[in-house]
């Protein structure tokens, strides 16, 4: 059991009968009244997402999500193609199914494939990912803004805020779950 006091990011239980995912979650303590939970949360199976408002001693029985390693092949239109690292069986999926931080994940990259009873419903890469940038203006000398960024495109489309100081061909380390620079690599 989890109580909603204890929701984070990805946690996923059961609610009514639906297995349903906490896509943001907010806990709130007004000055008048009682302390509540307020959440986004996604079905797992039908991808519905809705906002509800929970108690923080609200409890729920766990939902229990398999995550497993494979590796992405490559994509054929609006399908993806994953291999099992231990069966070496391909598993198409949905475009819709990925998820927003999938734009950081190249070819050949290992991931986890979320299921719940044999339902993918999806697609979890690595916290932290090296990708070479392939386009951004050059930095500037004596352009020593503090915090000060430029836009720059990745090796594989995704656009994201960098340093005055990288250039095109640097490879950089990105958090996938924020989209922020990390660091060169």
């Amino acid at each position: 059991m989890i109580s909603a006091g204890d929701f984070r990011n990805g946690v996923t239980f059961d609610m009514d009968g639906k297995v349903v995912q906490v896509i943001e979650f907010q806990h709130v303590k007004p000055g008048k009244g009682a302390a509540f939970v307020r959440t986004k949360i996604r079905n797992v199976i039908s991808g519905a997402v809705t906002e509800v408002t929970f108690s923080p001693t609200d409890k729920y029985p766990t939902a229990y999500v398999e995550r497993k390693d494979m590796q992405y092949l490559y994509n054929d239109g609006d399908l993806y193609y994953f291999m099992d690292n231990e069966t070496y069986e391909n598993i198409p999926i949905n475009k819709d199914t990925l998820g927003d931080n999938f734009k950081f994940v190249k070819e050949n990259m290992d991931v986890k494939v979320l299921s719940y009873k044999g339902s993918v419903f999806g697609v979890e890469p690595p916290f932290f990912v090296e990708l070479q940038v392939t386009q951004t203006d050059p930095g500037f000398k004596g352009d020593t803004a503090t915090n000060a960024t430029k836009p720059a495109v990745l090796e594989t489309g995704a656009e994201i805020k960098v340093p005055l100081f990288i250039n095109e061909g640097d490879m950089i380390k990105v958090d996938t779950r924020t989209g922020e620079y990390m660091e060169r690599a």
